[in-house]
């Protein structure tokens, strides 16, 4: 065998024993009379040590010339550690070698194998296979793995059936841009990678599965952030005869015995939140409730606020820091600067101080004398210590430029808090959303999501207001998961279809499977999916998705390691009935 023990096992309990290890050589100290190497492998490090005292000249020779991350095998005695070392687990012993077996040599490394390692990002992605042997990037992907089983653990035994759904689908106009794959048996058809297992998981709900789960790729074409891979992970899961309450209540279930298995925190009943609430006290539908710093809406006292940019305002809309009116000009002007970078978008930004010792002061004092600003202050409901920072404008857009602020703040002031752990349920989406450069409305989640009841007929009238039967579950400012009762009827989805701008003829084209299925005894369903990576990189306290994946792509979503996407010969390409310009390359 290639080991008896781990190289992160072994304790002074184990003195005395002879042992085989193999692994690593993580590196190595020669002191002329006396080698001492450190073997790493997956579970830890374990101190070799040759000494010209006990080991053969040969042997001590060959220790010598062993480099950065060969791959040895060696045999010996367990000793006790003269120097002992507190930092590892298997500090107090050592191995005295008696045989080595060299199983590879390696080339240097481009970068140090160590926890705090010398290679950039870009080059750690070209040699991932060495990062993964790296301490953070190896704990992490552990860490994945026991959230995905903590998860099997808890839906298996909730009587959920993992079932496998295909990858090669057919592509919808719907959604995000689809990866297409060209059928070599199909001369001009293509295959599409799903972006969701979403209407299969629906037809196992007609099948008669009325609990499913899956852990399962899937595919998006769009542009990459951070928190974005164009391919990623789903916690996929339907349910059949089962009204929205019922599946909040299993899956805050599944939620919270993630938190206590993988964090052994004990939370509470998730609080809940209207779309449209969420929107008026956060400025978005995903609002990290870890701190206060709630919108306050500002009116005026006498019908106007004499103050032309608030008068003129759709909306009037604030936030009081807490202890920030010590700010200084200038730190405040960096902040109108922030709020002024096109990624935010505003024009200004109006700031109030209420002083330690009660007294105001503002950006808008030739406005603003000390009743207004003190109605103001009353109004945010602020504090003396507070400073207030107010935007105006258009709703929609103000709203979503001072929830940036407020999380910016946060950000400054140290309130997010990885450690601390704070999950809320958002209810009661739009069901359709209006896209403003076409002026059509799309489905906000998918066309297959169910109005609430008796709203149905709104579609005709005012589908602006119809609400959804959709529900968002928020981590710490984040979505991780997201569901809805579906439509189960085919006249209902047919009348959706339509709304939706559909033919009847393109909905058959896309969609008649499921139609057609929902004429056979469709079970009233629904479901929700969680974003694995994202789950797991919260959890781990970490915002990039990337550290968990094991070979992630970069933000051009490209493997850099082993140079992908890349061109096809032209043979291939004859194969797969395609043309390419060659010139255009």
């Amino acid at each position: 065998m290639y080991r008896s023990h781990s190289c992160g096992e072994l304790r002074e309990e184990h003195v005395g024993k002879a042992v085989t290890l193999a692994g690593w050589v993580q590196k190595s100290r020669d002191k002329g009379f006396v080698v001492w190497i450190d073997l790493r492998d997956r579970y830890g490090i374990t101190q070799l040590v040759f000494d010209a005292e006990r080991t053969a000249p040969e042997l001590l020779e060959k220790a010598r010339n062993l480099g950065r991350e060969f791959v040895i095998q060696v045999k010996g005695q367990v000793i006790e550690r003269a120097s002992k070392n507190p930092n590892i687990p298997t500090g107090n012993i050592e191995v005295l070698v008696e045989s080595i077996q060299l199983l590879n040599p390696s080339l240097t490394p481009p970068f140090t194998i160590e926890n705090d390692t010398d290679g950039g990002e870009d080059l750690r992605m070209k040699f991932r296979y060495l990062d993964i042997r790296r301490n953070p990037v190896k704990e992490n992907l552990i860490f994945r793995s026991k959230v995905a089983m903590a998860v099997r653990t808890y839906l298996s035994a909730a009587g959920f059936i993992e079932v496998e759904t295909p990858y090669l689908i057919k592509s919808t106009p719907e959604g995000a841009r689809d990866f297409v794959v060209p059928s070599r048996m199909n001369k001009g058809q293509f295959y599409a990678l799903p972006q969701s297992p979403q209407t299969f998981k629906q037809l196992l709900m007609v099948g008669g599965l009325d609990k499913y789960f899956q852990i399962v790729k899937c595919f998006r074409d769009e542009d990459l952030r951070a928190d974005r891979q164009p391919e990623f992970t789903q916690i996929d899961c339907e349910m059949a005869f089962v009204e929205q309450e019922d599946i909040l209540n299993v899956f805050e279930g599944l939620t919270k015995h993630l938190l206590q298995e993988i964090k052994g925190i004990s939370i509470g009943d998730f609080p809940r939140m209207t779309y449209d609430e969420a929107m008026q006290r956060y400025g978005n539908d995903k609002p990290d409730i870890r701190f206060g710093m709630e919108f306050c809406p500002l009116t005026p006292t006498g019908g106007t606020f004499g103050f032309n940019i608030f008068d003129s305002a759709e909306l009037v809309v604030g936030i009081s820091v807490p202890g920030c009116a010590h700010y200084t000009r200038k730190k405040i002007d960096a902040l109108i600067d922030w709020v002024r970078r096109p990624q935010i978008g505003a024009k200004g930004m109006v700031w109030v101080k209420y002083n330690e010792d009660g007294s105001l002061s503002s950006s808008v004092n030739k406005f603003f004398d000390e009743a207004g600003l003190k109605a103001i202050a009353k109004q945010m409901e602020a504090n003396p210590g507070d400073l207030m920072l107010i935007l105006a404008g258009e709703t929609h857009k103000t709203r979503t430029q001072l929830s940036a602020l407020r999380m910016e703040m946060a950000q400054q002031l140290g309130l997010r808090d990885p450690k601390v752990f704070a999950p809320l349920w958002v209810v009661d989406f739009p069901l359709l959303e209006l896209d403003e450069e076409t002026g059509h409305y799309h489905a906000m989640h998918h066309p297959f999501t169910s109005p609430k009841p008796g709203q149905l007929a709104l579609l005709d009238t005012d589908p602006g207001a119809v609400r959804a039967n959709a529900y968002d579950l928020v981590l710490n400012g984040n979505e991780i998961g997201g569901g809805s009762i579906r439509i189960h009827d085919k006249q209902t989805q047919s009348v959706m279809f339509k709304h939706l701008g559909f033919t009847p003829e393109e909905a058959k084209a896309q969609f008649g499977f499921l139609m057609e299925a929902f004429q056979y005894g469709a079970p009233p369903h629904g479901g929700i999916a969680f974003g694995l990576d994202r789950l797991v990189a919260i959890l781990g306290g970490q915002e990039t998705i990337r550290d968990f994946i094991a070979f992630p792509k970069n933000n051009s979503g490209r493997d850099v390691m082993i140079d992908a996407p890349a061109p096809i010969d032209d043979e291939q390409l004859k194969e797969l009935h395609l043309k390419w310009d060659r010139s255009t390359e």
